[in-house]
């Protein structure tokens, strides 16, 4: 069966597995975040279970490998950030001609997502991955690159070639952290691996193999996109949260306008917009989340079909999550509810092909804080 297809069928994730480390323990020496990269990172991802970029289940998937060559603050080189201690670890260093400026090449250790939504997890490790990439933009963060190839980054971010039995992790994304050249991930390329952690304890089932398989077949090119992020008050994104359901009430049709306006800006993907949820049919292919159905309205980011190739399944998944990303941050910022809903499966309500959902409700008293 397509993998896709088989994301999207009823039948039930098998029985839970240990998600192992919530963060990677890489071999390095800790150093403190430097301004103004530490304004950056502690708007957008730094924080324990709680964080500003919501993810599935709150499992946090998604790791941050910032480059830093000439003309940042610290000595060049590769270091995996620490988003509980918002520390970064020295990972390898680089050469002088190291090439200038910052970037975040964005993975994901796909046992914390496996462990709990099995064969379901794969797409949601890439609408998390678009996720942490909004929340890098509204943070500040100038560009994105969502479609290099995945050997690429890889290779730019100093990922080992033989993980000796550690927890792998599976680059997706790249984010500019400040200006530089356009061939920055080729160049940190160039440089060798750095060490592989400590092995993992955990003996991978035959799912989490699965997709580990499926995040290396993903194809892309190398393409810097803009990113195309509102400006959102500092307060507006260390309070967002995922509200707990129900959501109800309808909002104000100027503040859906607004919220829609937001997720169009990515156009990689088809956008719908319902205030008529009706709980037998959208709701029953939400991965038995029978709140959608009551919630005041419901995003739609729609428009991958199941047989679509792994580039565009890839594309979509990743702008679907970016432009969810962005379209929260503002619903919280209008005072609205919101959840995101990234498990969908097939049925006879609503578009064929749902990749992603943002759940919105005319009041924020459920929303978290943290």
């Amino acid at each position: 069966m397509n993998p896709l297809t088989r994301a999207r069928s009823p039948q039930p994730p098998g029985p839970d597995f240990p998600a192992g480390r919530q963060v990677t323990p890489w071999p390095g020496e800790l150093r403190p975040v430097p301004p103004p990269l530490d304004r950056l990172l502690r708007l957008s991802l730094a924080g324990g279970r709680l964080r500003p970029a919501a993810s599935a289940g709150a499992l946090h998937p998604v790791n941050a490998h910032l480059l830093l060559g000439r003309g940042t603050p610290l000595p060049p080189g590769r270091y995996a950030y620490d988003p509980v201690r918002h520390r970064l670890i020295a990972r390898t260093t680089a050469p002088a001609d190291a090439p200038p400026g910052a970037v975040a090449v964005l993975t994901v250790t796909a046992r914390r997502t496996v462990c709990h939504y099995g064969h379901r997890a794969w797409p949601l490790l890439l609408l998390d991955t678009g996720h942490a990439a909004a929340a890098l933009a509204l943070a500040g963060a100038p560009e994105w690159c969502p479609d290099a190839d995945v050997t690429l980054l890889a290779q730019a971010a100093g990922l080992p070639p033989d993980w000796r039995g550690a927890e792998p992790e599976h680059p997706l994304a790249a984010v500019r952290l400040t200006p530089g050249p356009r061939d920055v991930l080729e160049r940190w390329a160039a440089h060798g691996p750095g060490a592989p952690p400590p092995p993992t304890p955990h003996m991978p089932p035959p799912v989490l193999e699965e997709t580990w398989r499926i995040l290396d077949g993903l194809p892309g090119a190398t393409a810097w996109l803009r990113a195309e992020a509102p400006a959102l008050p500092e307060a507006a994104l260390l309070s967002r949260r995922s509200a707990e359901p129900p959501l109800g009430g309808v909002p104000e049709r100027h503040l859906l306008e607004a919220v829609l306006a937001t997720a169009r800006r990515t156009t990689a993907v088809r956008w719908g917009l319902r205030t008529d949820t009706a709980p037998e049919a959208l709701a029953a292919r939400a991965a038995g989340q029978h709140w959608v159905g009551h919630a005041g309205a419901l995003l739609l980011a729609h428009g991958c079909p199941d047989d679509a190739p792994p580039a565009h399944v890839r594309h979509t998944h990743l702008h679907a999550g970016y432009a969810v990303g962005l379209a929260q941050a503002v619903a919280g910022h209008l005072g609205l509810a919101s959840r995101p809903v990234g498990s969908w499966q097939h049925g006879p309500g609503g578009p064929p092909d749902i990749v992603h959902a943002l759940t919105l409700g005319a009041h924020s008293e459920g929303t978290h804080r943290p």
